[in-house]
């Protein structure tokens, strides 16, 4: 690596942070708590005995599922502008990304609540919890452990799906490094930094999913 491109590096970190801090973590912290509540109720509408509700869980599911997470933003960034609402980039990212969350996560928690014995359902319906309180008190705790692996994995590939939002114009980590070659040229040298800020990022959710299975590992009966 020559004296120019090691210049170049050391020039672009500080911007490309900015990006990370201000683009990337932002859409990941907003999107994945929201598409998290949306998994929830969608999961339960599933598990509901409403053949409505269960059809409508269904068809959400399946068109989240079914469609690239780019043609989502496109719909919401590009096409909801046709009928007279016009969304900026940022809340456009969140939208997208957080009903992508939801479609996935969805399946992941009716899963996991679904591992839970219905025998300890049936016991505390019995001695006259209502269905809520059964829920918060009884499955979900038990539903989350099993949920939390799958779950981190959606939330890594969250932080890397959010590169995609430079396509709709929202400032992030790609979309600086993007910026930043442009005049360059130096294609490989900024994207691989880009690459390396991910990276690094997805090492630090990695490894806070161990530590936080291990500790909710010390709870489950042996």
């Amino acid at each position: 690596m020559d004296q120019s491109t090691l210049e170049l590096v050391k020039d672009s970190l500080v911007p490309l942070a900015s990006g990370l801090f201000r683009g990337t973590i932002p859409l990941t912290l907003a999107s994945f708590p929201i598409g998290l509540v949306l998994a929830l109720v969608v999961a339960l509408m599933r598990l509901s005995s409403v053949r409505v509700l269960q059809g409508i869980a269904r068809f959400y599911v399946s068109v989240i599922r079914g469609t690239p997470l780019l043609l989502q933003l496109f719909l919401i960034y590009y096409a909801l502008p046709s009928f007279g609402l016009t969304i900026d980039p940022f809340p456009s990212a969140v939208i997208a990304f957080s009903l992508n969350v939801g479609g996935y996560a969805s399946e992941v928690i009716r899963a996991a609540i679904l591992s839970v014995p219905r025998g300890q359902t049936e016991a505390a319906l019995t001695i006259g919890m209502s269905y809520p309180t059964t829920m918060r008190r009884i499955v979900l705790p038990q539903a989350t452990r099993v949920a939390v692996p799958p779950l981190s994995n959606t939330l890594i590939s969250l932080v890397k799906d959010t590169s995609l939002a430079s396509a709709i114009q929202a400032t992030e980590l790609l979309r600086k490094a993007q910026e930043l070659a442009a005049p360059t040229f130096e294609f490989f040298t900024l994207y691989g930094l880009a690459a390396l800020y991910y990276w690094v990022v997805c090492l630090a959710l990695s490894f806070g999913q161990t530590r936080v299975e291990t500790r909710l590992n010390r709870y489950v009966a042996r």
